[in-house]
């Protein structure tokens, strides 16, 4: 398919109201503020699950933490003036749920967190730039994982309802677009299955991955449901959710191999789409999984036939996918879908350029088949690319403009926007972009050892921020100087 991509790109590629922005989420860039012995410390937020996570010795790469990060929390009118500098018409940031409820349960607002989202947005707006929020970007309250077992209780669906609606009331006569949650899907399982990401859960992977999926769910349904019937006329705003799609090609023309190319998209994607436009789970999983997987009730249903306004797309990366009686994946979750993940084509070629992270192999033209795929399937969405890019190993020895220099990423931007160009050509109904990350952030897992970032971020010396040349090529693009030969690497 890649032959098909045109080898040129630029900004008149796409409709002239299409959304160009830059996303990050809230531990990644903001820095804690936590409260420290029932006083406030600079935000009075209280802790998250990754906060737990991170100060629990091994389970991050370099012993790293978000107590800072990038420290967005106080360095918020500089981000906001550098996106308008580079031409970026909106951000997609994260709620910190714990900033707004320090426990979780939605009794005792912090006020200081609604200041500080209120300063952001208003940042933002005096700008001209759009605020897109996301309510849920995995940092649990760590109040309610302990007290009330977190997303493994059912009880976690009305706290959640409570804090969208806080969020709603606070900040949505001006913020428009909003997101529940991001990457439910991994949460899911490198949380509660391999027990990669907070909470670190592996106990019971066989049954506690698809029961939080379960709840995510119908968490996603509640706010939507309270958005709707409460704010939605009045202020005039969208809703939807980002999910990530890891596009499945069939590693040969044998059927078996493209039943489980399809097995695999239902797995990771339909998990999540289905009972949204469905009412279920995909048949699939309903026949490998029997009762392991939830039932939803009438009362479930109905609450998920508020339909999402639109759907956010994170997408990064491809996988050939060829059918094997067992993974050769860690996690229960991959042994349950009977397959195994290819990089390397039938020829022995790789299937693309690989970037810094493991998973993360460089396949622009999987980007345009999950967008076919989606419209085809999903009644023809309204569609926003809520997450893409690739990251570099940091190298502390590295001189700075070295760091800056940033070729491949330019090429992979290059890469990925001529095939979303030629998605939309296609038929399918893509409305905005926005790029991960603008700044290097702490990168899960890995801590600060990978860097996504189009804005280089110096935790050696304040913090301070310096572009790369990715964000220097976004802004010729966004200026009107973006048509320049891609080069493929396939």
């Amino acid at each position: 398919m890649d032959e098909e991509i045109p080898n040129v790109v630029s900004c008149k590629d796409f409709p002239f109201d299409f959304v160009f922005g830059v996303s990050t989420s809230a531990y990644q860039v903001q820095g804690a503020n936590k409260m420290v012995e029932g006083a406030s410390n600079g935000g009075g937020r209280g802790d998250s699950i990754w906060d737990v996570f991170t100060h629990t010795e091994g389970k991050i790469l370099d012993g790293s933490n978000g107590d800072i990060a990038g420290d967005q929390y106080h360095l918020y009118q500089e981000d906001v003036e550098l996106m308008f500098k580079l031409g970026f018409g909106a951000y997609r940031f994260s709620v910190s749920w714990s900033r707004i409820f320090h426990d979780g349960l939605g009794t005792e607002v912090n006020e200081e967190g609604i200041t500080y989202y209120n300063n952001l947005i208003n940042a933002l707006l005096d700008k001209g730039m759009h605020p897109n929020i996301t309510l849920y970007h995995w940092d649990l309250p760590n109040h309610l994982h302990e007290s009330v077992g977190g997303w493994l209780s059912e009880k976690i669906v009305e706290y959640f309802a409570i804090y969208a609606e806080t969020c709603f009331s606070n900040f949505g006569d001006r913020v428009k677009h909003w997101i529940t949650l991001n990457e439910p899907h991994q949460l899911s399982v490198n949380g509660y299955d391999i027990g990669l990401f907070a909470p670190g859960r592996s106990e019971n992977p066989s049954t506690e991955t698809y029961l939080v999926a379960h709840h995510l769910l119908l968490a996603h349904g509640a706010a939507v449901s309270v958005y709707k019937k409460k704010f939605q006329a009045q202020q005039g705003g969208e809703i939807g959710i980002a999910l990530d799609c890891e596009w499945a090609e069939a590693f040969s023309d044998k059927i078996e191999d493209k039943i489980a190319a399809a097995r695999r998209i239902d797995f990771h994607f339909g998990w999540y789409l289905d009972p949204i436009y469905f009412g279920d789970y995909p048949k699939t999983m309903r026949e490998k999984l029997g009762d392991r997987l939830p039932k939803f009730s009438d009362e479930d249903r109905e609450l998920l036939r508020n339909l999402v306004d639109f759907l956010g797309i994170n997408q990064y990366t491809t996988r050939l996918i060829a059918h094997s009686t067992t993974s050769p994946d860690s996690g229960h979750f991959y042994q349950d879908q009977q397959l195994e993940r290819i990089v390397e084509n039938p020829g022995g070629e790789a299937i693309g350029e690989k970037a810094a992270s493991e998973w993360l192999y460089i396949v622009p033209w999987g980007i345009r088949s999950v967008l076919n795929y989606v419209a085809q399937k999903y009644q023809k969405p309204k569609i926003y690319i809520t997450q893409n890019g690739m990251d570099d190993e940091d190298d502390p020895k590295a001189l700075l403009h070295e760091m800056l220099d940033d070729k491949k990423r330019v090429g992979f931007y290059k890469a990925y926007l001529a095939a979303i160009a030629q998605a939309i050509k296609d038929g399918v109904d893509v409305r905005g972009y926005f790029a991960w990350s603008f700044l290097d952030n702490f990168e899960w897992t890995q801590g600060y050892t990978k860097r996504f970032g189009i804005v280089y971020v110096d935790y050696k010396n304040g913090l301070s921020r310096h572009p790369k040349s990715s964000a220097l090529w976004f802004s010729r693009f966004l200026k009107g100087d973006g048509g320049k030969t891609i080069k493929y690497r396939q």
